[in-house]
């Protein structure tokens, strides 16, 4: 086993767990929605204000594709990366997944500051943002569910996620 996928809601922590988990294992971390970014030259913004959902999401498959090649690497998903194009399966046949579970009252807590900077939450007020969590995660949480993993992300520290990776060497 020598690729990680991090997969779960927006704000549950995959950039952060995954920076830290390659730093750990001396690995490559990889943001998936950067990597989309580096090969468009475009923001994930501009991706769907210009292109659509669909587009974005067929760039996702494609960009997922190449990174489910690489060795010894870290791979932090987009939150819905693993609902479309058979993705998890693909993450699932080519390294570990793991679900970084948060309640939707902690997403509402990390997602809060950073409304500005995420166009899916941006014009949202607390209770608006609230009920678009629990909406979001409940059609998504079946996916997320199928993690070969599923992890604490309120948990903080690197530890807990380098038992889960001895367990599945």
């Amino acid at each position: 086993m020598n690729r990680i996928f991090l997969i779960g809601f927006m704000g549950c922590g995959k950039s952060t767990v995954g920076r830290n988990l390659a730093r750990a294992l001396n690995w490559k971390f990889i943001d998936l929605d950067q990597f989309i970014q580096e090969q468009e030259g475009l923001s994930i913004t501009e991706i769907f204000s210009q292109q659509g959902e669909e587009v974005f999401r067929m760039l996702e498959k494609n960009a997922l594709d190449k990174v489910a090649t690489l060795e010894n690497v870290v791979i932090a998903t987009g939150g819905g990366a693993p609902c479309t194009h058979n993705n998890l399966e693909r993450m699932k046949e080519t390294g570990l997944t793991i679900y970084l579970k948060l309640e939707p009252e902690g997403l509402l807590e990390r997602l809060l500051p950073a409304r500005k900077s995420r166009p899916l939450i941006a014009n949202k007020s607390d209770d608006e943002l609230l009920l678009f969590i629990r909406e979001k995660l409940a059609e998504r949480e079946p996916f997320y569910n199928q993690a070969s993993v599923v992890a604490d992300a309120s948990v903080t520290g690197v530890e807990p996620y380098m038992q889960i990776i001895k367990l599945y060497q």
